[in-house]
């Protein structure tokens, strides 16, 4: 976890994974920049002479880095409890369609289209995954994410939570149990991939779209697996329903329902968080980004996140 010593080029060469690691534990762009931000300034405000004795600055990053994030996940139950209906991870665009802010900030995302700064959009990072991680104490999610995710060893997880090796073992494990009857990647329970499962779910979240604009509640039902639950995101700043939608002809009913008052709504396919997604756009900005969890061709889960405040990265003025 870095090299030794405390050049500047190998320290900020560290900024992509712990921006990676953050968003994985917290679930937000925003503080995880904000996580990684505050990690480095702890850093540049170490004396030179301190800073030239730490072996491995990476490792010193992480450890810090893990250190705000676990703060910041365990006054997470507060927030929650003030935050308007419910909370949901923050979602990704592709690759073609990031849009950083804080572009003057050297230890912050920087430059649109530039891989080597932007989250690694895998697994790890869909809703799905994110959604469960929300099930998990803090110290489990941490031991989880930094062991099963990022594969450090529990020797260096024991210097983020303060806790012997083996009782971040047992986090994990615990945290492991949490997620045993889920679809979490990197699990025992994972869901299958490849480009024959990609194509699927796109061909499902494809034929969900044309049922929406047609207003066609029989085509929906017939997508929707009868047990299925949406859950929407507005932070109480855009009309949403405050309580997860459950039951495949609810939700239809509802779809149907918004797509009548939804006038001048553009609906696209588009990459959310790694996996096929539908994205809606008003007058050329994007006001709704939805993600599904597909299974044997039905789709079990919708989560629909509006706050505006969650799709700054998707171009919202």
């Amino acid at each position: 976890m870095g090299a030794a010593g405390g050049g500047a080029d190998g320290v900020v060469g560290e900024r992509r994974q712990l921006i990676n690691i953050a968003y994985r534990l917290l679930g937000s762009v925003t503080e995880a920049e904000d996580a990684v931000q505050d990690a480095y300034t702890r850093w540049y405000g170490l004396p030179r002479s301190r800073r030239q004795e730490i072996r491995s600055p990476g490792a010193w990053l992480t450890t810090v880095t893990g250190r705000i994030c676990l703060d910041l996940l365990g006054s997470a139950r507060a927030r929650r409890e003030r935050y308007v209906g419910a909370w949901l991870p923050e979602p990704l665009p592709d690759r073609g369609e990031w849009d950083h802010v804080g572009a003057d900030d050297p230890i912050r995302l920087t430059g649109r289209n530039d891989p080597a700064d932007q989250i690694v959009l895998d697994e790890s990072v869909a809703m799905a995954f994110l959604v469960v991680l929300e099930s998990m104490t803090p110290a489990e999610r941490v031991a989880f994410v930094l062991h099963d995710v990022f594969r450090y060893p529990f020797a260096e997880i024991a210097d983020v939570l303060g806790r012997t090796p083996a009782a971040c073992k047992q986090l994990a494990a615990s945290a492991r149990r949490r997620v045993s009857g889920g679809r979490a990647p990197g699990t025992a329970t994972a869901i299958a991939t490849g480009p024959e499962i990609a194509a699927d779910r796109a061909d499902v979240v494809r034929r969900v779209k044309a049922a929406w604009e047609a207003r066609d509640i029989a085509s929906l039902v017939g997508l929707l697996d009868p047990a299925a639950v949406m859950t929407a995101d507005g932070g109480g700043m855009v009309g949403t329903v405050l309580r997860p939608v459950e039951g495949g002809a609810r939700i239809a009913q509802y779809m149907v329902a918004i797509a009548d008052k939804a006038q001048g709504l553009e609906l696209l396919e588009r990459s959310v968080s790694g996996v096929p997604g539908l994205v809606a756009r008003r007058a050329g900005a994007v006001v709704t980004v939805a993600s599904f969890d597909v299974s044997d061709g039905w789709v079990t889960r919708i989560w629909v996140v509006r706050n505006p405040e969650k799709l700054r990265l998707w171009g919202v003025p």
